[in-house]
């Protein structure tokens, strides 16, 4: 094969200019069909003095075609092309070689004319950032048929006049998000001939590449084994699920809770925790200047199993249903002052609260308390004045363990759990709560809660023994959707945290289960376990955004409150 001489800038080509630009033409364009044309045909700037950027390459002994040796001033522009068939003499011109094992950073700072760059056949695996830096009038830079494993996202900084790219026939993997940055002039990119894997790390890719202004060749998928030979151009970026999240340990509050919620009072979030042994509701605020929870107010309340608090503009009030000693209501008029306690809530009927829920009744709001004793009766209160009293008592003699408030069909219900019954739904019918249904095939559930997703209202039922259930609500009942092992538990608590709807399972004898709903399954599928710290017979969890972060309380009656913070992971990073 004889060489064959690149002009340099302002040479004139001898004999017929179109035969000689159409090597770059037709044999480029036979290869695997770029259709790039004759896109290469100009000439390119010649480089006068080339070798000096070599001490800023690692490279091996190069010899030219044929084993012939080439002297270090002849090897400005000298390599061998596969796809061409070409051997590059050495008059300066384009840098063309081969045996590079690396391209360092500034490697083409002394020589700013270039317009194209050829590396084919060489043995370096990697580009670091900066690596063309200084080569702002380079239009065309082919690297292909080389040991390529990974290129930094840095390494086309600067190429601010580059319309071919080729990195086609390398080892590539994957390729860094925002390599193309800044390259607005791009108008062929090959990648083909690389084994990509086609898992998160190219959705960048397949995202990026309707918003260009350019034919891109990208080839065939190598991974995963569902995708193989699957054309990257065929992939829809919206059957990636590369979004992940993470819930990791941030903060302990020492005293053991059976209850937990959050409110946001003068604009502020804040946390109010039911402490039977510390005898107390605990009232947490955010510490700016320690980024952590501090507790703000603390009221007496022995024996407690719920603190559930109710802000009506600039009142705060807080119910705290107590086993022993009558449950009470504090009440804080206005801002600055403290929660004091304003009144005894039913002496005669609430003998033995399990569970306080909120609730608004025709604008009115009322709180409903599960009574457990064999005696009692689970008890509705409603404002009146300056405080809450009984308005209807519901589902006497059955010991209930719950109640949830939800919303069907556009009218307030209610749901009691209890021991000696399946679950009762009650709807509000002409100014109190009417029994409507109960829910089949539910023995032994001990508390529920509810949530909404697409739509559709969803039930989790808590059982100790045996499996815990998901509901679905179809209009007229709630029917079985999901069973879920869970041995020992008391919660099944969903919460909306950001964009997740999830569902988190506590246990008494193993580690509590972080579920998170498919929209595409309309199922729970499992998503982490909690801890370490591992939760010590959790009871309750909420939720709550402050500063910005998003956090995660798991309330524990055998250990102490852990505070979570929850992460979003964006995997195609």
């Amino acid at each position: 094969m004889p060489r064959r001489e690149l002009l340099g800038c302002g040479q004139e080509p001898k004999g017929n200019s179109k035969a000689q630009g159409s090597i770059w033409g037709s044999r480029w364009g036979a290869r695997g069909g770029r259709g790039w044309g004759t896109g290469c045909r100009q000439d390119p700037c010649q480089v006068r003095r080339a070798n000096a950027c070599f001490p800023r390459m690692e490279r091996k002994d190069i010899q030219g075609w044929g084993g012939v040796p080439v002297s270090p001033r002849q090897e400005t522009a000298l390599g061998r092309d596969r796809s061409i068939g070409v051997v590059f003499s050495s008059v300066p011109s384009s840098l063309v070689r081969t045996g590079v094992t690396q391209l360092k950073a500034g490697s083409f700072l002394r020589v700013p004319t270039l317009h194209l760059l050829l590396f084919t056949s060489n043995s370096f695996s990697v580009i670091e950032d900066d690596a063309f830096a200084g080569l702002s009038h380079l239009r065309y830079l082919f690297i292909e048929d080389n040991e390529i494993g990974s290129i930094s996202k840095n390494a086309l900084r600067g190429l601010r006049s580059l319309t071919h790219l080729s990195l086609a026939n390398n080892n590539l993997e994957t390729l860094p998000r925002f390599l193309f940055r800044g390259l607005e002039t791009l108008t062929h990119v090959d990648l083909r001939g690389n084994p990509f894997q086609c898992d998160c790390r190219v959705l960048w890719l397949l995202q990026w590449m309707p918003t260009v202004n350019a034919s891109v060749g990208t080839g065939a998928c190598a991974g995963p084994t569902a995708l193989a030979h699957m054309q990257l151009r065929h992939l829809d970026p919206k059957t990636f699920k590369c979004r992940a999240i993470e819930l990791s340990w941030f903060q302990t509050v020492g005293e053991s809770a059976l209850g937990v919620e959050s409110f946001s009072y003068q604009g502020e979030p804040h946390m109010v925790l039911a402490q039977p042994f510390a005898g107390r509701c605990l009232i947490l605020a955010w510490d700016y200047s320690l980024q952590r929870f501090r507790p703000e107010e603390e009221l007496s309340a022995p024996s407690v199993v719920s603190c559930k608090p109710l802000v009506l503009g600039p009142r705060l009030f807080v119910l705290a249903a107590r086993l022993w000693g009558g449950s009470q209501l504090w009440a804080r008029p206005g801002p600055g002052l403290r929660l004091v306690p304003t009144q005894a809530l039913a002496p005669r009927r609430l003998l033995r609260p399990n569970d306080a829920e909120l609730l608004w009744l025709d604008g009115q709001p009322c709180f409903v308390v599960a009574d457990a004793s064999k005696a009692g009766s689970t008890t509705l209160l409603c404002q009146d004045g300056p405080g809450f009293y009984p308005r209807q008592s519901l589902h006497a003699w059955h010991r209930d363990t719950d109640a949830e408030a939800l919303e069907l069909d556009g009218r307030p219900h209610l749901l009691l759990a209890s021991a000696s019954q399946r679950p009762v739904l009650f709807h509000w019918l002409g100014g109190r709560f009417e029994r409507r249904t109960d829910i089949p095939e539910a023995e032994d559930v001990y508390a529920t809660r509810h949530f909404q997703a697409g739509g559709d209202v969803f039930l989790c039922l808590t059982r100790y023994i045996g499996d815990s259930m998901v509901m679905r609500w179809d209009g007229s009942m709630f029917r079985l959707l999901q069973q879920l092992p869970s041995r020992g538990a008391h919660v099944f608590q969903p919460l909306l945290i950001a964009r997740d709807q999830l569902a988190i399972l506590g246990s008494d004898f193993a580690f509590s289960q972080v579920f998170r709903l498919e929209p595409d399954k309309g199922l729970l599928e499992p998503l982490q376990e909690l801890g370490p710290p591992a939760l010590v017979a959790p009871r309750a969890f909420a939720h709550v955004t402050m500063a910005g972060r998003r956090f995660l309380f798991a309330a524990c009656f055998k250990g102490p409150t852990q505070i979570y913070q929850h992460h979003e992971l964006d995997l195609s990073a």
